[in-house]
């Protein structure tokens, strides 16, 4: 359900499971700490459903990446599993005020994208897998749709190729290669790299509603 703070006009979202049926919630406004009060609406009767009929595979709530999600917050997955590497990532972007999220394998990370398009996605292209060339999450995301995947960026992280290679990026068809060596200057290349990705698509954007096609 979406909840909006009455003094900073703040928007935010809340699972609906969170809050049981009939009862109400209390919490700070993320941003202001004005008390909010959420009401949950009881359900209404439902006829009962045979067992052989409830489809197992249905949407869980638990694989939501957030239980409470800021709609005008910036959000970031991250595909790492060296603790260093991925403490120095994480803590960068905590920084740079996103949302992140810490998948675990391959299939998390899947899983999540499933259900939430992340502003920017950090990748080991060694996530778990023995072949660089064969990254499950880097092939997921080659194949997204153009419309989709232009709003992602995409930041791999690399043993093999030097920091900001563009034309392996090209070839990776990610947005940003850094070198593990390069690792402690993970902010300043992301900022220089996100700069130059929304300059791009600022011209592109322009050209498009030019030709009437946005």
């Amino acid at each position: 359900m979406e909840i909006i703070c009455s003094n900073c006009q703040g928007k935010f979202k809340i699972a609906d499971d969170k809050i049981p049926p009939g009862k109400s919630a209390s919490f700070p406004c993320p941003k202001c700490r004005t008390p909010l009060t959420v009401n949950s609406e009881a359900p209404a009767p439902r006829a009962k459903v045979p067992l052989n009929e409830i489809d197992t595979s249905a949407y869980n709530p638990t694989d939501r990446p957030f239980d409470f999600v800021e709609e005008e917050g910036k959000t970031a997955l991250v595909c790492e599993q060296q603790p260093l590497l991925r403490k120095t990532i994480t803590d960068t972007l905590e920084l740079m005020e996103y949302q992140i999220t810490v998948a675990d394998n391959a299939r998390d990370a899947l899983k999540r994208m499933r259900y939430h398009v992340y502003d920017i996605v950090v990748v080991n292209e060694d996530f778990d897998t023995d072949n660089p060339d064969a990254n499950g999450v880097l092939i997921y995301l080659e194949r997204l749709g153009m419309s989709v995947r232009r709003n992602i960026f995409v930041a791999m992280i690399t043993g093999r190729h030097r920091t900001m290679d563009n034309m392996t990026a090209f070839m990776k068809s990610v947005n940003l290669i850094i070198n593990t060596k390069n690792i402690e200057d993970f902010g300043k290349i992301m900022s220089r790299g996100l700069t130059d990705h929304l300059a791009f698509y600022q011209i592109y954007r322009e050209k498009l509603k030019e030709t009437g096609r946005a």
